[in-house]
């Protein structure tokens, strides 16, 4: 059972149907229960609270009654007996006013502006009238009433704050007014109002506002406003410029740049030197920075980058191109930068899958962002090729590349990037200034607790500095060795090991043969399985975790166990970067270790480790996608991502048939849930191009899911499936089948196919309720409910059904589907508030999830609710949403949606101006993107708006 306690009191069961219960006594003694959220409450203070003082004889079987009438309704288990008196059974989110609290500390916890509006704006979507409705003369109720109503003003005035910040402040001048009407005396409601008024160029309303503050103020409480609304009074008197509104580009830039974990030394001036590069009126919009591996290239690059995030609204985003294979294609390129973009759950909806160049550069045409490409030594023809396409049809798209070379294309801004600057003169009152020797002394006094540069060992300090060139990754390996060396033994070892540059060995760069020699050095001074772990760490593209070391790294000669404390001391010597629970290598690291790889002839045993270690992790993901450990596999996987791509690459290479068609059946869930439905077509195809056994289990399976991924990727004049042809046939895992046709089924329904895909579906609920899988009987309810046959009381039992099996094996996705399955029904029998809630409910874990398609058309829907209800602002507000969000994720249908709601809102206010603005924007959008009914749809709604 699940309680709303915000507005009328009212209860609804697991399928989400209302529960009536009757009698005023019963509901308020619900109610009184609900108050102690699920405490006990004695038999005697029920009687008080019920009957207010006045019980009627023989109270206690009054009581007892009206118990019994409440478990009739609820079920007996639902009202427990214990000693300390009745309890209430409650799930840890079964009351609305949990939800609500939940969601707005969730969004004070949030670090992003947006998301906190939205999820303020979730919360306060969850009242439907005043707490407690039923009870508000009760005195039982009197306390927690007044209670909620406080956290809900706390919330509206937290919101407002946000939406200042968001630049949201005309709305705001507006809305706020009656708020403020009926609550005068809350100085942070009234100042946020103020705020809001004066940013709309309403000053003399602003100080008005506060005029009224001080009266009633006066008058009802005998005090004066408090020191910050008396500031912000005189703020606005003095037309004070940190009150002026804010720009939007720094607000809404949004981000994934690393926080670094040191600080950077000596690059000042070249981190200014690529913030002007990058600036408004420098005209480079494509600059990388070259230079030897380990000279810092990746350090300069996002602090430059986070030093202009404030000129791209659209992101800065950094994308890392180390774990890319050599002959990958800009297509490869540009499916990377979608996935990091967030747009990898759009792309499946939208045209030309096969070429990805071509749709990144159309769902970022509109786009000011800055694009981080980190190295791209090894890719410099399709990266060239990528950026040449962008930067020719996004006029606001910019580039920062680092590489190894230059890209050579026109418009390329080089900035060599060199070492750090050597110490000019060996006395103690120079050498300090050097940024490589603050560099070394940093990371010593780091790695040697007490260690400072003084006369006395800046002589040795700066001959270490001078011999490792002033190389920062050659300066970090080496600082942690004064750990048990002095200065002095330090720089005589390393005078030892590094020749002068007259007399090193020719073939390579002094400073690369430099850090040549460092990492030479480094690796003599560890021990044989120090060096082992070292080495077969290089062969993960993008880090890992420890129990994937530990898979990876160990054999019949090193026990898995050991591995920990190897990677330990390998951090101790700082040639391993650990970063939360990963475990990563330095790229000039990782490119030595694989030479040393190569050369133990291990390379074949352990690709064939960190295959096994990856299919097996994919396995284990795949069944638990399923379950209540649904949203942690999902970032379990996100974060393997680069690996699991290397997996398949390594497999396929090695001609491991099986492992590659292994890995992609055990993927294509995962795929799916992310709408990464052009990579789970790129990767089936590549899998089942391997060879191996075509009759195998493996093989039969991956065909059937690359159908079910085509029917999906293709238009519906294309047709990868002949009719009354069944892919799954030939498959005898009877979970596997149920599943493999329900995919299949829903593609091609999801095609109009309509009669085929029913004979799958209706085949795969056989199969399932045969092998007893609730999950895959559930799947192929929803769809059967959700189908244009499934409308009649029938499909309302089967949707509720698939609820109820999703529910109990914990698997969020699948509630999403039968939520929105029965609020489509409730929809079509005629009750909009059921259907609205329904769909808030989705809304909230279609959020949870990261399932940003159904964000947005439920939003939309939403919007369309509140507009026929006569709430034109809500409506506006959720339109707003649902364009933000489709904006930020390159979803078309959503913007032109959103587009033609936001119209129609302003047409129905009579806004003649606002609604051709909306509805032209949707008609262009619609036609650039080849929507055609969105096309006409907006031009519907044009012909309705008013000529002047």
């Amino acid at each position: 059972m699940r309680y709303g306690v915000l507005g009328p009191l009212t209860v609804w069961d697991a399928e989400g149907r209302q529960v009536k219960v009757p009698e005023a006594k019963v509901r308020a003694l619900l109610a009184n229960l609900l108050i102690h959220g699920g405490g006990p409450v004695p038999a005697d203070r029920l009687i008080e609270d019920l009957w207010t003082g006045n019980p009627p004889g023989g109270s206690a079987n009054a009581l007892q009654t009206k118990i019994s009438q409440l478990r009739r309704v609820l079920g007996r288990e639902q009202v427990v007996r214990e000693p300390a008196g009745y309890r209430l059974v409650l799930a840890d989110d079964a009351v609305d006013a949990l939800r609500f609290q939940a969601l707005a500390d969730g969004a004070r916890a949030h670090g992003e502006l947006a998301v906190k509006g939205e999820l303020f704006a979730d919360a306060l979507a969850l009242w439907r009238g005043p707490a407690y409705a039923d009870v508000a003369e009760s005195l039982f109720a009197h306390g927690e009433i007044s209670r909620l109503e406080e956290l809900r003003l706390t919330v509206l005035e937290d919101q407002a704050e946000v939406r200042l910040t968001l630049g949201e402040h005309a709305a705001l001048a507006t809305e706020l007014g009656d708020l403020v009407a009926r609550h005068p005396l809350r100085e942070r409601l009234r100042m946020a109002h103020m705020r809001a008024l004066y940013r709309s160029g309403r000053q003399g309303d602003a100080l008005g506002g506060f005029e009224e503050l001080r009266c009633q103020l006066d008058e009802e409480l005998g005090v004066a406003p408090g020191p910050a609304a008396c500031a912000l009074h005189e703020a606005i008197l003095r037309q004070d410029a940190h009150l002026a509104p804010p720009t939007v580009a720094s607000l809404s830039c949004r981000t994934n740049l690393p926080t670094p974990l040191t600080s950077l030394i000596g690059r000042s001036e070249a981190v200014g030197q690529v913030r002007v590069r990058l600036g408004s009126g420098a005209g480079s919009r494509l600059v990388t920075l070259t230079g030897l591996g380990g000279v810092g290239k990746t350090r300069l690059a996002i602090a430059a980058a986070r030093e202009v995030a404030d000129r791209f609204p659209d992101g800065v985003w950094l994308v890392e191109l180390a774990g890319l294979r050599a002959t990958s294609t800009p297509d490869d390129i540009a499916e990377r930068i979608i996935t990091t973009l967030g747009l990898c759950d759009t792309a499946a909806t939208e045209p030309n899958l096969d070429d990805l160049v071509g749709w990144l550069c159309q769902a970022v045409a509109a786009k000011r962002l800055l694009i981080l490409l980190d190295n791209c030594e090894h890719l410099v023809e399709p990266v060239s090729a990528l950026a040449g396409a962008v930067l020719a049809t996004v006029s606001d798209g910019h580039f920062l590349v680092t590489s190894q070379e230059a890209l050579g294309i026109p418009g390329e801004v080089v900035h060599p990037v060199p070492p750090l600057a050597l110490p000019e003169h060996p006395d103690p009152g120079t050498v300090g200034r050097s940024s490589a020797v603050r560099l070394f002394v940093e990371r010593a006094a780091a790695a040697a607790p007490g260690f400072t540069l003084d006369a006395a060992n800046a002589s040795a300090v700066s001959a270490i500095c001078r011999r490792l060139d002033g190389i920062p990754l050659a300066l970090e390996l080496v600082a942690p060795r004064l750990r048990t060396l002095s200065p002095d033994e330090l720089a005589t070892c390393l005078a030892s090991q590094f020749p002068p540059p007259e007399v090193r060995a020719r073939g390579l760069p002094a400073r690369q043969q430099t850090l040549r020699g460092m990492l030479d050095w480094s690796w003599r001074l560890l021990g044989a399985d120090e060096r082992t772990v070292l080495r077969r760490l290089t062969v993960h593209a993008d880090g890992c975790t420890l129990p994937s070391a530990e898979a990876v790294c160990a054999d019949g000669e090193l026990p898995a166990e050991r591995v920990a404390d190897l990677l330990s001391r390998l951090v101790d010597r700082s040639l391993v970067v650990r970063t939360a629970d990963r475990f990563r290598l330095l790229e000039s690291v990782a490119a030595y270790g694989a030479e040393r790889l190569a050369e133990a002839g291990e390379v074949t045993a352990v690709r064939a480790r960190f295959v096994r270690c990856y299919v097996e992790l994919a396995e284990r993901a795949n069944e638990r996608l399923r379950g209540p450990d649904q949203r942690r596999c999902l970032e379990r996987l996100d974060a393997e991502t680069v690996n699991l791509r290397r997996a398949l690459d390594l497999a396929v290479a090695d001609d491991a048939a099986e492992d590659a068609l292994r890995l992609v059946n055990a993927l294509t869930w995962y795929w799916f849930l992310r709408g990464r439905l052009t990579e789970a077509r790129r990767a089936l195809r590549t899998a089942l191009a391997t060879g191996g056994d075509g009759a195998s289990p493996a093989c039969l399976a991956a065909r059937a899911w690359l159908t079910g991924i085509e029917l999906r990727t293709s238009s519906a004049d294309t047709t990868p499936l002949p009719a009354d042809d069944d892919p799954t046939a030939s498959q005898t895992d009877p979970v596997l089948r149920a599943r493999l046709r329900w995919f299949v089924g829903t593609g091609l329904t999801g095609q109009g196919r309509h009669r085929a895909g029913r004979r799958l579906l209706l085949a795969s609920l056989t199969d399932a309720r045969a092998a007893r899988d609730g999950w895959g009987e559930a799947a192929a309810l929803v769809e059967l409910a959700s189908s244009h046959e499934g409308t009649d009381a029938h499909g309302q039992a089967s949707a509720e059904l698939a609820a109820a099996l999703f529910h109990e094996a914990g698997d969020r996705w699948g509630q999403l589907r039968a939520t929105r399955s029965l609020a489509l029904a409730a929809e079509r029998d005629g009750d909009p508030t059921r259907a609205e809630r329904l769909h808030r409910e989705a809304l909230l874990v279609a959020e949870e999830l990261g399932l940003w398609t159904e964000v947005i058309e439920t939003l939309i829907w939403l919007g369309h609710t509140a507009l026929a209800g006569g709430h034109a602002r809500r409506a506006t507000e959720l339109y707003e949403r649902a364009l933000t969000t489709s904006t930020e994720r390159a979803y078309s249908r959503g913007e032109i949606g959103a587009e033609i709601g936001l119209g129609r809102a302003a047409r129905l206010r009579d806004d003649r101006d606002a609604a051709q603005r909306h509805l032209n924007r949707a008609l262009a959008k619609s036609r650039s993107s080849g929507h055609p009914a969105g096309a006409t749809a907006a031009q519907a709604e044009l012909r309705l708006v008013p000529r002047p």
